[in-house]
């Protein structure tokens, strides 16, 4: 059987190079190379979709694909698709970009300029392992299968706006309607979700702040399965302990929920942090909660300026909820929406506290009553975004790009850059 090769080159001389000597190896079947890390992935989910047996046995990555940076590609082809190899191709075959690729999951390394011999050597071996795991995968092995989940952030324009609340409920809709789902809470410092559902718990987020491979096994360790079976993954009890969730880690324990669960909702709340940045960056749908008062839209507005001078998202791709909507409130969605610059859902929360006080004094968030008007919005709005199984979303959930892909890291560095010079 030949070996399919899916070359993934952005530089036009590279992918004429590449391609050439791709195409003289022994029973190799080179495909059509994609130009950057966006298509690559949507290429690499979309014959997922179909079968594990569609997908290409080796990936060959130039050190020039973008906007991406080809490592944290790598790591993503790794971590999404566990049946495909996955070699790089560098100039600069140092002993330490060798072990940062193997620690991203590279399967191999091939050094420019391009040597037959040791393109045909990478590639066969890595061709050898993809059919191993493949064969793996067959026999059920306790690896990651999924082709990418959904992954939707809820931040707070400020403190009290209602965020958790709206996080907690979506999950929850995802899960009731038969989609496996997990609830990440990244507010790191004073994250709630554990009171709201009353629950103990040993084990947080910061217990994977420090792994680079997470494993399906060390991530089922981490999660709390509530009884709703939503998965949750809780914010450490220790506040100050929230620092050792850094950008890089948030990155890799997103993705790796992305690629075990179907809908990943990620409770960022009020303050901005590096991991924060990097989770609202990958979401695929970023949601801006706010009340209709003058001082949370303010908020509101100052939160989207912010995103968009660090490069973390553009008000266009981020979505208004408004809660505690009143038909006789003198601030309107629509004016909302013109103030800030986003979009914004077409669900409105309705204020009625009263049907909450009994469920949250109680940690009981789950057990809110189905006739409440303010559980019936938030799980309309949970089918307008996509997330409830058997909808199709009013609201086209954003496309992942190659900004949403690669740049938390980089939105996270410029982030604690102006904290620096106190900007």
């Amino acid at each position: 059987m030949p070996t399919r090769i899916l070359p993934a080159v952005g530089d036009a001389d590279a992918v004429r190079s590449l391609t050439t000597l791709l195409s003289q190896l022994p029973d190799a079947e080179p495909v059509a190379p994609v130009t950057d890390s966006t298509q690559l992935v949507d290429t690499l989910a979309r014959l997922a979709a179909e079968s594990i047996d569609e997908l290409p046995e080796v990936v060959v990555v130039h050190e020039r694909i973008g906007p991406v940076p080809a490592l944290e590609l790598i790591r993503e082809v790794a971590l999404r698709f566990p049946a495909v190899g996955v070699i790089l191709v560098t100039s600069d075959a140092s002993p330490g970009l060798f072990q940062a690729a193997m620690d991203y999951g590279a399967r191999g390394l091939v050094a420019l300029p391009l040597s037959y011999e040791e393109l045909a050597s990478r590639v066969n071996a890595v061709a050898q392992w993809s059919m191993g795991v493949r064969r793996h995968l067959g026999a059920g092995g306790d690896v990651f299968s999924g082709v990418g989940g959904t992954v939707v952030t809820v931040s707070g324009a400020k403190g009290g706006v209602g965020a958790t609340l709206t996080a907690i409920q979506l999950a929850l809709a995802a899960q009731a309607s038969g989609r496996s789902a997990a609830l990440l809470d990244m507010d790191l410092q004073t994250g709630d979700i554990a009171s709201y559902l009353d629950i103990q718990f040993r084990r947080s987020v910061v217990d994977l702040a420090a792994i680079n491979d997470i494993t399906p096994r060390v991530l089922a360790d981490a999660v709390f399965r509530h009884d709703t079976g939503v998965a949750l993954l809780l914010a450490p009890g220790d506040g100050e302990r929230g620092e050792e969730v850094t950008d890089r880690a948030a990155r890799h324990i997103v993705s790796a929920l992305r690629s075990r669960y179907e809908v990943v909702v990620i409770d960022c709340g009020s303050q901005l942090s590096g991991a924060s940045a990097a989770a609202v960056e990958m979401a695929d749908t970023a949601l801006l909660v706010t009340t209709p008062d003058v001082v949370a839209v303010r908020g509101a507005k100052r939160t989207v300026r912010m995103w968009d001078r660090l490069q973390i998202r553009k008000a266009e791709e981020t979505m208004i909820v408004v809660n505690r909507h009143t038909r006789g409130a003198e601030i309107q969605p629509a004016l909302i929406q013109r103030i800030t610059g986003t979009s914004i859902a077409a669900t409105a929360i309705p204020a009625n506290f009263k049907e909450l006080q009994g469920a949250v004094d109680a940690g009981r968030l789950h057990e809110l009553d189905a006739k409440s008007t303010v559980k019936q919005a938030l799980w309309a709005l949970a089918g307008e975004l996509g997330l409830v199984k058997g909808t199709e979303g009013a609201v086209a959930v954003q496309r992942r790009n190659g900004r949403a892909r690669g740049g938390g890291e980089r939105a996270a560095l410029t982030f604690r850059r102006r904290k620096e010079i106190g900007r």
